[in-house]
């Protein structure tokens, strides 16, 4: 790995430090490297506060005093995840700032597909005479943002299909008992990639044979936006995802209201073309990625819609015989790992 390399893998270990809390903006990391040193970093503030950029330079400029930090800048190169913005949103643009404080290069690993960005920000910087060098680690810098990237270009959430299984390929009890099939690493597991994504979603039969609160209550951050397709309001009023205790979108055929934390959206013809209605719904409500927890019927209908972009599917030793049968995902398998005694196994779709 070339030192240019270093700098953005430093970049991208800074970004994701945002995950569950920048959306719907894309995690960025950002380094100040001066004489082949960092002098400073950041990384994109949760929603609304300063990009990855802004936290950086004023990381120098905390550590050495705004005099010093202007003579270190002037002769410092920044290296950035993603290309600085260009255009005032919920704060002022990036490459105006970088342009402001004199730096004199600009590293970029990816550019940023939002049109009012695309292009605009490494323009502004050459114009100002900056040199700026592009592409570095590029697929990387492409992958973290892969949820930002979705929502930019096909118009709709990045949606993260999970299940469990049997080891012989059974989702559920034949008698649609609630039957645990994963380990409890496992479920600690679920409980932290709730906390990293937007929304979680499942339909009427999971929620009135589980009863699910879909919270990340054995991890910490944010609980996901939680979302029910329930086409006659079925679900009893006092089950928990309908305790208004966080936001709850339930997608129906009867009516639209919004009670505080419990959101009716109805919708027309509902049995047509209902995921992507969904998606599309929840892409102009700036969800930028979701889970789809189930249960089977649910999980094959965004499969079979083509509607997903990532499988995890965990597979216990238990063998039943009998039961549902699991969803049928025909994707490409990424890799297998190891938690506790379960496996989990990462698909992805065909392209």
């Amino acid at each position: 790995m070339d030192r240019r390399e270093y700098y953005m893998q430093r970049c991208l270990d800074l970004a994701v430090l945002g995950m569950g809390t920048v959306s719907p903006n894309p995690m960025v990391g950002a380094v100040v490297v001066y004489q082949d040193t960092i002098i400073g970093e950041g990384y994109t503030s949760p929603y609304g506060g300063p990009h990855a950029e802004v936290n950086a330079v004023q990381s120098v400029v905390t550590k050495y005093g705004t005099e010093k930090a202007n003579q270190l800048l002037a002769d410092s190169t920044i290296y950035v995840s993603l290309e600085p913005c260009a255009h005032f949103g919920k704060t002022p643009p990036c490459a105006d700032m970088l342009i402001a404080y004199g730096l004199p290069k600009v590293v970029i690993g990816c550019s940023d597909p939002f049109s009012k960005v695309n292009g605009l920000g490494i323009a502004k910087l050459r114009s100002a005479g900056i040199e700026v060098v592009t592409g570095v680690l590029e697929d990387k810098c492409q992958y973290i943002n892969r949820r930002f990237f979705t929502q930019i270009n096909k118009s709709r959430p990045y949606v993260v299909l999970k299940w469990a299984e049997t080891d012989d390929g059974y989702f559920a009890p034949a008698d649609k008992a609630q039957h645990w099939i994963s380990n409890a690493a496992s479920k600690q597991l679920v409980h932290k990639w709730r906390s990293e994504e937007d929304a979680i979603l499942v339909g009427k039969n999971t929620a009135l044979i589980d009863n699910p609160s879909l919270t990340n209550r054995c991890w910490t951050g944010k609980s996901p936006k939680r979302i029910l397709i329930d086409k006659n309001l079925d679900v009893p009023a006092d089950y928990y995802l309908l305790d208004q205790s966080i936001e709850t979108i339930v997608f129906n055929a009867v009516k639209s209201e919004w009670n505080q934390n419990l959101k009716y959206i109805e919708m027309e013809n509902f049995d047509l073309y209902l995921p992507q209605n969904i998606l599309y719904q929840l892409y102009l409500m700036d969800v930028q990625s979701i889970i789809i927890e189930g249960g089977a019927k649910t999980l094959q209908m965004f499969i079979d819609a083509g509607l997903w972009d990532e499988a995890r599917v965990f597979e216990s030793k238990e063998s039943w015989g009998t039961g549902v049968i699991s969803p049928k995902i025909g994707g490409v398998l990424d890799r297998k790992l190891q938690v506790s005694d379960d496996q989990l196994l990462i698909y992805y779709p065909i392209h």
